[in-house]
């Protein structure tokens, strides 16, 4: 590979403009839209006349099968360079920065790192908008972990947006990776490292644009191969530079370098930080050693950290390749070493419990795996409101929506995972045989593809048991409501309630009553039977028996400087028993909102666009008189994500007369085509009837806000657009 030539900065970034956000959110494709023959307040409606001329899309961002959108990464140092933000780009963009989390992660409390290797990477997590993948891989234990690095052999490795929404939704920190491998790897150092500082400042710019348009946190550095002399006297200055940049440009942002080069430019695994590597763990935010190691490797190393001892993060291999402590379901022994020494853990693989255990048996070998670790992985808490959970993973055989079934099939989109509880199982202290356990379950949801299934035993003369399902740090406001939605299965007169801890430093009052200072609390709040009118929008039926046998418990609970910690559910035995009482219960639902927020006002969907129009013949299956056609086009809209968890978009199809103006051809119920978390949604080999010879064909098209609160919007907020087409005039 030649070696590039000089870049300045200011060059790199002519090369790649920012996009302000509200030109991303607003701005159509490239390609102008149809011509709009109609606009009114409710629905813009376009034109087409349907074309089979082909019109490709490029081939980076969309999938060449089912012009999908999709995750991507660079190959080359000529296409890191030359890459600049686009419209295109904007599917890729993650939902939100990483919610609020404490500690914060520039805590000392030693941390634990996730690299996320499987397969090459890039497989079903590409798509951008989802897949039907029957058996993907899901994590799921996010409140264990700290940070999530998505590493492939790529050489710019830019994490797929469902991984970053769903850990930010998480407040867990995204990294990808820059690596150099083999003699190709050498080459490409050579032509940024080796010569004068503006070379490898245009790179680590660029690094820190992506990162930044992207709205991941940092990166990973893996250099697999040796360096000159030149080379490796530069890379110190590379990582400064990276560093001190993305820091200015990213809040919270980490560089973190692998153990593999040292200081003479020789490939030398060190296994442990030392004198060989300390000057690149100096010049950025942490080290990630290599996974060979024994304890003496940190013992030596307590002298080398010093008080950055959290900045180390110590390899386990999950495989257990090589001369490596525990591992696979061993791994807890590596851990527990680590955690003597006070270092941060890196794991690496921990796919491990898909890639090479039975598929059928997936959750239950996750669950095991990291309940085998579950001693040294301290957990983090969320410190925001609206709290809103429906515990779907992002996956299902199924969507539902409160309660009502909307598709049925195999669908993965991890942008579609919500916050995901504490799992744990507990036994009773003494000599009962009192338990619960908590566990996901795709075999029934309220909202998305799963639920929570929580399974436990009360034991005679004990009046309940309960399981802390979230840890939090929420200064609250003064009102907060909260909504449970559960479902019991079978018979069973057991009692389910939420309970919640508050403390704070100063005074807490709550409801009236007021707590010990510098004290846990823990409540039990009433239930109401009918919510206030102006929050009926919310919670329309407390108390009452849902869709399907669910139930929602609706809670206000009144506050004064008081601190949010936990959130457990409570299962008590039937009133006058004293029997042993097993119970399971599926949780659908949990909802901690601040009452004002309720009532602020809704923005409306609007400026709704059809562009990228594509027309292919159905295919003869499908056919009939008169054939079918599939549709694929992209929408574009307008409005602000700050308050948005989702976008829930939807159509109706159908032939309908020659005028414009006509509306939609019936009142059939709207089909779900799919989740957006940008203001843009692909629509893909859609199947739509073929225009007769004396009518329009119509397709409405509907844009449906789903507020992080997770009421329901009025349709007359939701954007719309219609797209009439016909068949060329001969």
């Amino acid at each position: 590979m030649e070696a590039a030539g000089p870049v300045t900065r200011a060059a790199a970034r002519k090369r790649a403009p920012q996009i302000p956000e509200e030109q991303r959110e607003r701005r159509p494709g490239r390609r102008r839209p149809r011509r709009r023959i109609e606009e009114e307040q409710e629905e813009a409606v376009f034109r087409e006349v349907v074309s089979f001329t082909p019109d490709p899309l490029p081939a980076r961002y969309y999938d060449k099968d089912t012009t999908k959108p999709i995750s991507f990464y660079f190959s080359s140092l000529e296409e890191l360079l030359a890459w600049r933000p686009d419209m295109e780009d904007s599917f890729n963009v993650a939902l939100e920065p990483s919610e609020c989390r404490q500690p914060p992660l520039s805590s000392q409390r030693p941390r634990t790192l996730l690299c996320h290797d499987m397969m090459g990477g890039y497989l079903d997590d590409k798509f951008i908008q989802g897949s039907t993948a029957h058996t993907p891989y899901c994590f799921y234990h996010w409140q264990s972990i700290d940070i999530f690095v998505y590493f492939s052999h790529r050489t710019v490795t830019i994490p797929p947006v469902g991984w970053t929404n769903a850990a930010h939704r998480h407040g867990v920190c995204v990294l990808g990776t820059f690596i150099t491998e083999w003699k190709e790897g050498g080459q490409l150092c050579e032509a940024f490292l080796a010569g004068d500082e503006r070379s490898y400042r245009a790179v680590a710019d660029q690094l820190v644009l992506i990162a930044q348009f992207f709205r991941f946190d940092g990166w990973l550095i893996n250099i697999e191969n040796s360096l000159s002399l030149a080379a490796v006297g530069n890379m110190p200055h590379f990582l400064r530079h990276l560093t001190t940049q993305l820091h200015q440009q990213v809040p919270g942002g980490l560089v973190l370098w692998y153990d593999s080069v040292v200081r003479s430019g020789q490939l030398t695994w060190q296994d442990e930080l030392n004198q060989h590597n300390r000057i690149f763990f100096d010049s950025c935010d942490g080290f990630f050693t290599n996974y060979n190691w024994q304890e003496e490797h940190l013992e030596r190393m307590l002298g080398q950290a010093g008080e950055r001892r959290a900045d180390v993060y110590v390899g386990v291999d999950v495989f257990a390749r090589g001369n490596v402590v525990g591992g696979q379901f061993d791994t807890y022994k590596s851990l527990e070493l680590i955690r003597k020494h006070g270092f941060s853990a890196a794991l690496f693989a921990p796919g491990w419990v898909y890639e090479c255990l039975e598929k059928k048996d997936f959750f239950q070998n996750q669950d095991k795996f990291w309940a085998l670790l579950e001693h040294f992985l301290p957990t983090h808490s969320i410190c925001s409101l609206p709290f809103v959970t429906s515990f779907c993973l992002g996956m299902g055989t199924r969507r539902v929506c409160y309660g009502q079934e909307e598709a049925v099939g195999p669908w993965y989109h991890p942008s579609a995972q919500e916050i995901q509880p504490l799992f744990a199982e507990h036994s009773l202290e003494g000599a009962g045989r009192g338990w619960v356990k908590t566990h996901c379950c795709l075999a029934d949801a309220w909202n998305g593809g799963s639920s929570l299934l929580v399974r436990g035993l009360i034991p005679p003369h004990v009046g309940h048991v309960a399981v802390r399902l979230f840890s939090l740090q929420v200064p609250v406001p003064p009102k907060i409501f909260l909504s449970l939605v559960y479902k019991l299965e079978g018979p069973s007169g057991v009692e389910v309630a939420l309970e919640l801890t508050t403390g704070d430093p100063g005074s807490c009052h709550v409801g009236g009553i007021r707590t010990l200072n510098g004290t846990s609390a823990r409540h039990s709040p009433r239930p109401l039977r009918v919510p206030p009118t102006k929050l009926a929008r919310w919670v329309g039926h407390c108390g009452q028996q849902l869709q399907g046998g669910w139930v929602q418990r609706c809670y206000e609970v009144s506050l004064r400087g008081c601190l949010l910690q936990d959130l457990f559910v409570s299962f008590a035995r039937p009133p006058g028993s004293l029997e042993e009482a097993s119970f399971v219960c599926r949780l659908g639902e949990l909802q901690v909102v601040d009452a004002n927020s309720l009532l602020a006002p809704l923005p409306r969907v609007q400026a709704v666009t059809v562009s990228r129009v594509r027309w292919q013949r159905a295919t003869s299956e499908e056919e009939g008189p008169p054939a079918p056609l599939r549709l694929s086009c992209t929408l574009h809209w307008s409005y602000v994500l700050s308050p948005v968890r989702c976008f829930r978009i939807r159509c109706r199809t159908g032939t309908g007369g020659g005028s414009p103006g006509g509306g939609p051809p019936g009142p059939e119920k709207p089909a779900l085509l799919g989740l957006a978390f940008v203001n843009q949604y692909r629509i893909a080999d859609l199947l739509v009837a073929a225009a007769g010879p004396s009518g329009d064909g119509r397709v409405e098209f509907l844009v449906e806000p789903v507020p992080k609160e997770g009421f329901l919007v009025p349709q007359a907020e939701w954007g719309r657009a219609a797209l009439l087409y016909s068949t060329p005039r001969t």
